[in-house]
């Protein structure tokens, strides 16, 4: 039942309230119709609304690209372990072969065959950091490629909130996420 939905929201109790709301980096069709009538409601009723960063600004897709970067001149073939370099290599060279069978034909009527989003998705690959390669090996599914053109939640959520003309901003800036995610050890990625 809908009503007995976990809701990831909280209220704050002031005039008028405010809500935290919890979300999660997948595509917004696998997740909304989870999502309780109260934390839509609330969504609705709101005139300002914060997201973890600012999806829908250009300068923090550009600085999430940059920061996903090794130091200039060095490649990821010369930080990892050369067996963990022929594995990723050998899978990328798998998916970008399986990537033609994977895109659905709603895709393709709206432009995105797979060299495009092979190259979206993977594209500079040799380039990112190890805990960014990671990051992009978990998303080249065959489930997250078929899901692709479709906005995450977080995504969806400022689009919406942009569509009705709600006051929007950002609770953390790209460069604290990418200082705590760059900095992690090798071994802990």
């Amino acid at each position: 039942q809908q009503n007995e939905l976990n809701s990831f929201l909280w209220t704050i109790k002031r005039d008028p309230p405010s809500y935290f709301f919890g979300t999660i980096h997948v595509p917004y069709t696998r997740v909304w119709d989870y999502v309780p009538e109260n934390s839509k409601k609330a969504f609705q009723q709101s005139h300002i609304v914060y997201f973890e960063l600012d999806l829908t600004d250009p300068y923090t897709i550009s600085a999430l690209t940059s920061c996903q970067l090794l130091p200039q001149g060095e490649n990821l073939q010369d930080v990892l372990p050369r067996d963990i370099y022929h594995r990723l290599k050998r899978h990328l060279e798998y998916v970008k072969l399986m990537m033609p069978s994977w895109i659905t034909p709603d895709q393709r009527g709206k432009g995105l065959y797979a060299d495009y989003l092979f190259n979206a998705i993977a594209g500079n690959w040799e380039r990112k950091r190890p805990v960014w390669a990671m990051l992009m090996v978990n998303s080249l599914t065959e489930v997250d490629v078929k899901s692709r053109g479709v906005p995450v939640l977080d995504l969806y959520l400022a689009q919406e909130a942009e569509r009705l003309r709600k006051q929007t901003g950002a609770v953390e800036k790209v460069e604290e996420q990418c200082h705590l995610l760059n900095g992690l050890n090798f071994s802990q990625v």
